[in-house]
C-alpha cells in the first residue's frame, strides 16, 4: 500500500489571512473565558468590559500582523494593543489583573489554533505565539510601569503642597481632603520632624515611607531647600521609630516637634519643630532625634516667643507659685555652681532643707536641678521670669 500523502502546509501569508478572519471569534472566545472563569470580570461595569474587549482583539490583531510580516520589526505593542483603551485603564484596572487577561488570551489562540488552521499550518503559530506573549508581557509591564511613574510623580508635588500648607497653617478643609487623597488617615497624634537633607533624597523619602509602614503609621514628605519635613501620623510619644528614622536624614540635628491631636493642629507643632531645628547647633552634644521642648534655652536665646513664653509660664511660674523659698532656694543653688553646702550657708539653713526645697522644685516643673542640662534650663527660665 502507498502511504497517504500528508497535507502540504501553506504559506506564512495563506496561514495570516486564516487567522484573520478569526480574530473577532478567537476575541469572542477569550472573552467568554473571562466571564466563566474571571469573577472579577463579572464585576466590572459596561465600559470597563468594553475597553478590555478592545484591548483584546487588538492584542490578536496585533499577533496576526507580526506573524505576517515579522521581517518589519518588532511592532509598538503598547500603542497597537494598548492604545485603544484610556489612560484611565491602568488606574482602574490592576496589573495583576491585566496579567491574568493577557495570559487567558494567549491561552485561547493556543487552543484554538489547530481548529483554525489545521495541524499541518498550527505547530509554527503556536511557536511565534510563545514569542509574541512576551512581548505583550513586556509591553504590559512598561504602560502600568509608565502609570506608576505618573502617579508617583503627582503624589509627590500634592505631598509637597499639602506639607508647605501645613507648615503655613493653612490646614483648612481643601489641605485635609489633599492629605486624605494621598492616603492620610490616623487616630492618634501627629508629629513634625525636621532634620537636613541627605544625599539621595528620593530615597531619603523612601526610607521614611518604609519606616513608618512598619511601625503602622502615617506619613507625609517634603524636601524644603536644606531641610527634610516629615509629618507622621497615628502614634504616641513612645511609639515614634526615633532612631530608625534619624538615620534616614543627613548629617546634622534631628528634631521633633509636640504632639498634634490631628493634621489641623501640627501647625503649632511645626513652627516649634522648625524653631529648634534652626537653633539645635547651640546645644554640643544634643541626642538624635532632640525633642523641641528641650531646645527651650536654645530657642528663647535665638529670639523664639513661644519658648520664651513657655518658660515663664511652665516653669518660673510654677516655681514662684511653690513659694519664695523655693525660688529662692533654686536661684541660690544654681549660683553657686550646684552646691548644697555653698548654698545652705548662703541662706543661713541645713543642707537637708536645701535638698527638700530643690526636691519640691523638681516636682513642681519635672525638671532636676542637678542635671547640667536641666539646670540651664532651669536658670534661662529663671532670667526670663525676673525680666
Amino acid at each position: 500500500m502507498t502511504a497517504a500523502r500528508l497535507p502540504r502546509a501553506r504559506s506564512r501569508a495563506q496561514v495570516s489571512q486564516q487567522l484573520q478572519r478569526s480574530v473577532g471569534r478567537l476575541a469572542t472566545n477569550a472573552l467568554q473565558r473571562m466571564d466563566r472563569d474571571m469573577a472579577w470580570f463579572r464585576e466590572l461595569d459596561p465600559q470597563e468590559r468594553s475597553w478590555i474587549g478592545m484591548i483584546v482583539q487588538a492584542g490578536i490583531k496585533g499577533f496576526v500582523d507580526w506573524y505576517r510580516d515579522p521581517m518589519a520589526g518588532s511592532p509598538e505593542l503598547r500603542a497597537e494593543v494598548f492604545g485603544n483603551a484610556p489612560r484611565a485603564f491602568a488606574g482602574q484596572i490592576s496589573l495583576q489583573r491585566t496579567v491574568a487577561m493577557v495570559r487567558l488570551s494567549i491561552e485561547v489562540v493556543e487552543e484554538n489554533v489547530v481548529d483554525v488552521l489545521g495541524e499541518t499550518d498550527a505547530p509554527p503559530v503556536l511557536e511565534a505565539v510563545t514569542r509574541y506573549g512576551r512581548e505583550l508581557a513586556f509591553a504590559t509591564a512598561e504602560i502600568y510601569a509608565r502609570a506608576a511613574e505618573m502617579r508617583g510623580a503627582w503624589d509627590a508635588r500634592l505631598e509637597a503642597l499639602v506639607v508647605d500648607s501645613v507648615l503655613r497653617g493653612e490646614t483648612d478643609g481643601a489641605v485635609e481632603s489633599r492629605a486624605s487623597a494621598l492616603g492620610w488617615s490616623v487616630a492618634g497624634h501627629v508629629f513634625a520632624v525636621v532634620g537636613p537633607v541627605p544625599a539621595d533624597a528620593r530615597a531619603a523619602t523612601d526610607d521614611v515611607r518604609r519606616i513608618a509602614h512598619d511601625a503602622g503609621l502615617r506619613t507625609l514628605c517634603a524636601v524644603q531647600g536644606d531641610r527634610l519635613v516629615v509629618i507622621l501620623g497615628g502614634a504616641t510619644e513612645h511609639e515614634l521609630p526615633g532612631a530608625a528614622l534619624a538615620e534616614v536624614f543627613g548629617e546634622g540635628p534631628v528634631v521633633v516637634g509636640p504632639p498634634a491631636d490631628q493634621l489641623a493642629d501640627v501647625a503649632p507643632s511645626a513652627a516649634e519643630a522648625l524653631a529648634a531645628y534652626r537653633c539645635a547647633a547651640g546645644w554640643v552634644g544634643a541626642p538624635r532625634p532632640v525633642a523641641a521642648d528641650q531646645l527651650l534655652p536654645e530657642r528663647a536665646l535665638d529670639g523664639d516667643t513661644a519658648a520664651r513664653s513657655h518658660l515663664v509660664e511652665q516653669i518660673y511660674a510654677p516655681l514662684a507659685q511653690a513659694g519664695p523659698v523655693v525660688l529662692e532656694t533654686l536661684g541660690a543653688y544654681l549660683d553657686r555652681g550646684g552646691s548644697l553646702e555653698a548654698t545652705a550657708r548662703a541662706l543661713f539653713v541645713h543642707a537637708n532643707t536645701v535638698r527638700y526645697r530643690l526636691r519640691r522644685a523638681s516636682e513642681t516643673v519635672g525638671l532636676d536641678p542637678s542635671d547640667p542640662r536641666d539646670a540651664y534650663t532651669l536658670r534661662v527660665a529663671l532670667t526670663l521670669g525676673r525680666l
